[in-house]
């Protein structure tokens, strides 16, 4: 895709979390902390599922996958961030922009069709237990996992589509502390109220749609585990009452963020921080501290002698 912008504006201004330099700094330790904490035990969880072959399976080959997104979302803004606490004037360009915008649709559009990809896998490995490995094949799950990336890639393209193009003649303050499709749009010279009318169609609705399909599958799935009462339906639930929980707290403040783009509330920079930052850091703890296969894993692997 060409970036034909032909505006006066080349880069925008973060305003960043807060302009207090106490603050700054506080921000920069914390962060700094969360962000390695996010790589390391996502990177840990990949490791750990490629190492141990007793986690060679389908649920834990997309757990790795979301690791990975995991990983990658946390790391399209966060560095910069990081970075530009110790900045005066925390600016981007306008390609580097248009670039944070491009991941945070792909990894969000590709984490969103594997997130229905995993509540298909439980569905069929509590509903239909005898077909399970003839129905999440290997190449089932490739097929998924690749089918996750160009949907996401599609998605981010879609949004891209017209942003590019928008002029931008100022101002160029951008109200976060990473270029948000919502934020941008609005600094630009013409009337985008039907640009923002296509962005709640293709992000905030296709989040609802989706998270209340994922509610109504993982509801289906809990009333099959209640209805059985043999000795791995407490694994099973445990298991979906983990995948709810990341579920959750992904489409919540995306839902939240996209449906209403006209509207600035004053939670959404606490949202934005939630969903990109946080999020990706609690779904290794939710995962480990909810699985015992993946602790036990961890523990075998960490207590093996080098050769």
């Amino acid at each position: 895709m060409a970036w034909s912008n032909q505006s006066m504006v080349t880069e925008f201004l973060l305003q960043g979390l807060s302009g207090s330099s106490e603050l700054q700094m506080f921000y920069f330790l914390f962060f700094s902390v969360v962000y390695a904490a996010t790589v390391l035990g996502n990177l840990l969880i990949v490791l750990t599922i490629v190492l141990e072959p007793r986690l060679h399976s389908p649920m834990y080959f997309l757990l790795g996958n979301l690791s990975f997104i995991d990983m990658s979302l946390a790391s399209f803004a966060t560095p910069k961030m990081i970075a530009d606490f110790l900045s005066e004037h925390k600016v981007i360009s306008f390609e580097g922009c248009i670039t944070q915008i491009f991941f945070l649709h792909l990894l969000g559009g590709a984490e969103i069709v594997l997130l229905i990809a995993m509540s298909f896998d439980r569905y069929v490995a509590i509903c239909k237990p005898l077909r399970y490995l003839v129905i999440m094949s290997q190449r089932m799950c490739i097929g998924l996992v690749i089918l996750s990336w160009i949907v996401g890639i599609f998605h981010a393209l879609s949004q891209l589509a017209f942003t590019v193009n928008l002029p931008f003649c100022g101002p160029n303050e951008v109200d976060s502390f990473f270029c948000d499709l919502p934020l941008v749009i609005k600094l630009a010279c013409v009337d985008t109220y039907i640009l923002g009318v296509f962005m709640i169609s293709t992000s905030g609705m296709i989040a609802l749609v989706c998270f209340i399909l994922l509610v109504i599958s993982y509801t289906i799935i809990l009333v099959t585990v209640q209805q059985h009462s043999s000795g791995g339906s407490s694994k099973a639930l445990s298991t979906c009452s983990a995948h709810f929980t990341v579920v959750t707290l992904f489409f919540g403040p995306c839902i939240f963020i996209y449906v209403w783009p006209f509207t600035n509330f004053p939670i959404d920079k606490v949202l934005s921080v939630f969903y990109t930052i946080f999020t990706p850091l609690l779904n290794p703890v939710i995962y480990t501290l909810r699985n015992k296969d993946v602790k036990q894993s961890m523990r075998k692997l960490s207590t093996t002698p080098s050769p």
